[in-house]
C-alpha cells in the first residue's frame, strides 16, 4: 500500500510515492526552480516551511528525490490558501500535481470549517477547477505585491 492509498486519496503513478510533509528547504527551493516558479531566499523558505498549516511532497522511489510539493498556510480556522504547488518539469504530465491537490482538498475537506475560506494564485488555467475552485472576479479581485515595494 502506498502512502497515498493509507490516506484514501488518489495514488502517485508508478514509481513515486507521496509523503504528508513539507519537502526540505533545499528540494523546496530546487523544486520552484525546476517547475519554472519565482525563487524563494534559504531564509524565507526556513522561515516559513514551519508555518504549513499541512503540506505533502512526492519523491521518486528510486532516486528518493524530491519531485513535486503542494502546501496549505493560513490561520488554521478561517483562511486557507493553498501555494508553492509545482512539480518539476521532468516529471510534469504524469498525475503528481493531481494526486498533491487530491491530498490537500481531502486535508481541507476533513479539517476547515464550514464557512472557511480557502483560496490560491495561479498561473496555469484549467487545472484547479476541478476542485471547484473558480475565479473570484469581479466579485473580488486577487491583489499582490511583494515586501520590498511596500
Amino acid at each position: 500500500m502506498s502512502d497515498s492509498d493509507a490516506v484514501g486519496l488518489r495514488s502517485v503513478p508508478e514509481g513515486y510515492a507521496l509523503r504528508e510533509s513539507p519537502p526540505s528547504v533545499a528540494a523546496f527551493r530546487r523544486l520552484r526552480r525546476e517547475a519554472g516558479m519565482a525563487e524563494r531566499s534559504r531564509e524565507a523558505v526556513a522561515r516559513g516551511l514551519p508555518n504549513t498549516t499541512y503540506g505533502v511532497h512526492v519523491v521518486e522511489e528510486a532516486s528518493g528525490e524530491p519531485v513535486g510539493m503542494a502546501r496549505i498556510v493560513g490561520d488554521g480556522g478561517s483562511v486557507f490558501h493553498v501555494s508553492d504547488t509545482a512539480v518539476a518539469e521532468p516529471h510534469q504530465g504524469r498525475g503528481i500535481g493531481t494526486a498533491m491537490m487530491d491530498a490537500l482538498v481531502a486535508w481541507l475537506r476533513a479539517n476547515a470549517p464550514e464557512g472557511a475560506y480557502v483560496n490560491l494564485l495561479a498561473d496555469v488555467d484549467g487545472f484547479y477547477e476541478r476542485w471547484g475552485f473558480e475565479r473570484s472576479a469581479p466579485a473580488s479581485k486577487g491583489m499582490w505585491v511583494r515586501a520590498g515595494d511596500l
